[in-house]
């Protein structure tokens, strides 16, 4: 290991991050602010492509991102809904690399839902959010802040859509705060406090500006931190708690200086001990370099694809919002897409009675499903042997059932998205929307 005087600057500066010995890995997690969120080991089966595909890391650098671009943005954009429009034009045609930071921001709030969204999946169906060693775990509160982050993230993206001002953004707010506002005794209440009267204007946008802005990105940063800390506290990601299980007692040789007791130590040789040991150096490895370079490469990966996605895939703007002219069909925000099919799939029309679809699909299913999620982890009673195992065998039902909730989501999803045409009637891709009547 060479001296610190026969190193050069740049070894000085980055040897936590290129440790040359085991001892200077454990120091740089003790030394280096950014590392010392990690433990100085980490278990080979966590850092596995193929158990986690690392969602997880990827929405943490997909909400960098978004962080590190909307402040740029801000400097750019007027939050007036007389300004608000232009400033987005003039950041599309006329700041410099303006059209591609904001495609990069809105490509990485895209993939951010989808990837948190996957992260739950992956979660769910490893059996992640179980306690394998009661009394030392509490999952079941992480599954919940994790259920809160998907939440957050959907409102995050949501009060961005609108800020464009834009056909499309003010139409697609129109439609989710009006399905919001079915819901019984708050509904109204709170549709008013958000739009900041009962139309979009100005007191909407500039609400969804700071809560785009400010609140949110505050919540979705500290409930994040908590998540992570959550994570190490049980034991680090389930996988790991298998190598724990698959441990076997094995007999401690006792030392002939000294012998064990219930008062202490005390002189001789007269009590044996036994007890179960994990194994940590045969599946441990150094967080750094290991961790370190597996996040640089998720990182770089990531970023790599939400830039080229961004230049292929220019961000939509269409005229300015207009509330005397209604685009038809009027559609919500992508992720919320299902949720509009939803509330059309539930109206009927039973003789004179009509089942209010904006209360039934809109609101009491989603938020059954919700609760559901919430609830399954305190309801779900699994051995310890199916805790963080892909399609375990004794889970495989509740694992299809959930398969079935997730792939009724994306159908619906996909229906609202590609088949949904004028006055939200059916229509296969290769046929033609009929031809409708102009406005002037």
């Amino acid at each position: 290991m060479p001296t610190e005087s026969k190193r050069s600057a740049w070894e000085r500066v980055s040897w936590t991050w290129n440790p040359a010995s085991a001892r200077e890995s454990g120091d740089s997690i003790v030394r280096n602010f950014l590392l010392h969120w990690f433990p100085s080991k980490v278990s080979e089966p966590s850092l596995s492509w193929r158990y986690s595909f690392w969602l997880g890391t990827i929405s943490a650098v997909l909400f960098a991102i978004l962080t590190i671009s909307g402040a740029v943005l801000m400097f750019l954009y007027v939050p007036s809904v007389e300004r608000a429009y232009l400033s987005v034009k003039d950041l599309e045609f006329a700041v410099s690399f303006g059209g591609f930071l904001r495609a990069l921001h809105r490509i990485s709030a895209h993939l951010m839902v989808a990837v948190v969204f996957l992260h739950m999946v992956r979660v769910f169906l490893t059996g992640a959010y179980l306690n394998s060693q009661p009394g030392h775990q509490n999952r079941p509160l992480n599954w919940m802040v994790g259920v809160g982050l998907l939440l957050l993230t959907l409102l995050l993206s949501f009060t961005g859509y609108l800020l464009p001002w834009d056909q499309l953004a003010f139409w697609a707010i129109t439609v989710g705060t009006n399905i919001a506002q079915s819901a019984p005794l708050f509904g109204e209440p709170s549709r008013f406090v958000l739009l900041g009267g009962t139309t979009i204007g100005q007191g909407t946008l500039i609400r969804f500006y700071v809560l785009h802005c400010f609140f949110l990105p505050l919540l979705v940063l500290l409930l994040a931190s908590y998540h992570m800390w959550r994570i190490r506290k049980d034991g680090g990601l389930a996988c790991y708690d298998q190598l724990s299980l698959a441990q076997k007692v094995r007999e401690v040789p006792p030392s002939k200086a000294k012998t064990y007791s219930l008062l202490g130590i005390t002189s001789g040789t007269t009590v044996h001990v036994q007890t179960s040991l994990v194994d940590d150096e045969e599946h441990l490895v150094e967080s750094s370099p290991h961790l370190v370079r597996r996040i640089a490469v998720v990182a770089l990966g990531t970023f790599t694809i939400a830039a080229l996605l961004a230049i292929l895939l220019q961000a939509p703007l269409e005229g300015p919002a207009n509330p005397s002219v209604t685009p038809n069909p009027a559609k919500a925000p992508w992720y919320f897409l299902w949720l509009q099919e939803l509330v059309t799939d539930t109206t009927v029309n039973l003789g004179g009675f009509t089942i209010n679809g904006a209360l039934v699909g809109g609101i009491l299913i989603p938020g059954l499903l919700v609760l559901a999620l919430l609830a399954v982890p305190f309801l779900e009673k699994a051995r310890p042997s199916a805790v963080g195992v892909w399609w375990a065998r004794e889970r495989r039902r509740i694992n299809l059932l959930f398969v079935a909730g997730v792939l009724i989501v994306l159908i619906l999803t996909v229906i609202g998205t590609y088949l949904r045409g004028p006055y939200w009637n059916l229509y296969w891709p290769w046929e033609s929307w009929p031809e409708l009547p102009r406005k002037f």
